[in-house]
């Protein structure tokens, strides 16, 4: 699981039946300072998250088909929650 943040939605005119009623956004991982910068890439919604949104999500092929209940289903990544805020707290 990683926290990300929505940074735009993929239009597509004829997708996979999997992924049927649901929108494919492009997710952006949140880092702390000094970590390693990843690049974007998409994931399935099921929260119905939005542009701007933080939100938890499944990179995890098994567990995202878990998920939608598809053993099927050809995902890798599946947007599983909506995070309403975020602390970090420095340990000393």
């Amino acid at each position: 699981m990683i926290i990300g943040k929505v940074t735009g939605t993929v239009v597509t005119t004829i997708s996979h039946p999997h992924f049927k009623e649901r929108r494919m956004l492009v997710v952006q991982p949140l880092t702390l300072p000094g970590d390693e910068i990843e690049g974007d890439f998409i994931a399935l919604d099921n929260t119905n998250a939005g542009i701007g949104d933080t939100v938890l999500v499944n990179r995890e092929g098994n567990g995202a088909r878990q998920v939608l209940n598809n053993p099927d289903a050809c995902v890798i990544s599946l947007i599983v929650g909506i995070v309403d805020s975020v602390n970090i707290k420095e340990l000393t």
